[in-house]
């Protein structure tokens, strides 16, 4: 049950730092799914051909730029920040789909070797106190921090928002990277819509943290608890009934939204979250 708790938690807790150097800078970014169901694919249409590191690489070189993507549409032009990310996340469902009907060979994926799953998961519980440590003690972290909180007076003190966040993006797209790496290592083969909300759910565990990152990293474990725990209890019979297995694929979805709904107001947002 642990182990099973940590490969479910794993890719959420990567994708919550991507989320945490996205949004404390202060760049909402709800399309943390896009770019690792992204990132999962074109690891899948890579790793047949240039190996498992090649797979790596071109997973994490997509979603950096689906991040910089959102970096443009909302520094430069300034689109709202939740379409930006419901676009590409939308860009991403169609662009998987077709990607994984046109080049991807599951015999192929399947076949190929693949990267050891415990380097993802040491780094998924290593990265929260990276992340702490850089942000607290750090002058790159501390000028993120400063840009989040208020980028207005982060302009008079000399610091420059639109920068500082693209360094951000950039973190991000490296964390959802690894998170969409990991999903289809851990299966070998890619099939569409896999990452199945994990980018929603990260997010939650983000904002349930208060935008903290090893708080975060807790947050991620319980979502992966309850996530497992419904793999264990598929099939499980309550009092002589028979309970569907969508009624408990859909656990992990239920406590997200207990959580959300029970504890999100009590945290503080970032104060830049989302201003120009």
């Amino acid at each position: 049950m642990l182990e099973l708790t940590i490969s479910r938690a794993a890719p959420l807790v990567l994708a919550a730092m991507g989320g945490y150097t996205s949004e404390r800078s202060g760049v909402i970014n709800i399309a943390l799914e896009g770019k690792m169901l992204s990132a999962a694919c074109a690891a899948a249409v890579l790793t047949p051909r240039f190996g498992p590191w090649g797979g790596l690489a071109g997973g994490i070189l997509v979603a950096v730029v689906l991040s910089i993507l959102h970096w443009l549409a909302t520094q430069h032009y300034r689109i709202d920040h939740v379409v930006s990310g419901m676009a590409i996340n939308a860009l991403a469902i169609g662009g998987t789909n077709f990607a994984n009907a046109k080049f991807a060979d599951a015999g192929r994926s399947a076949q190929a070797a693949h990267l050891p799953l415990i380097m993802f998961y040491a780094i998924a519980l290593i990265a929260p106190i990276g992340v702490w440590a850089h942000a607290k003690y750090t002058r790159g972290g501390l000028r993120m921090v400063a840009v989040g909180s208020d980028p207005d007076k982060s302009r008079l003190v000399g610091l420059q928002p639109v920068f500082i966040r693209l360094k951000g993006q950039v973190a991000t797209g490296v964390f959802t990277g690894l998170a969409g790496v990991l999903l289809f290592t851990e299966t070998g083969v890619f099939s569409d819509n896999m990452t199945a909300g994990q980018g929603y759910i990260a997010l939650a565990a983000l904002i349930l943290s208060g935008w903290r990152p090893m708080w975060a990293l807790v947050a991620g474990l319980t979502f992966g608890f309850f996530s497992a725990l419904q793999l264990k209890l598929q099939g499980t019979d309550f009092f002589g009934s028979s309970i569907p297995s969508e009624a408990w694929s859909a656990l992990p979805h239920i406590v997200t939204i207990i959580a959300l709904a029970g504890f999100a107001g009590r945290n503080r947002t970032p104060s830049g979250l989302g201003k120009p």
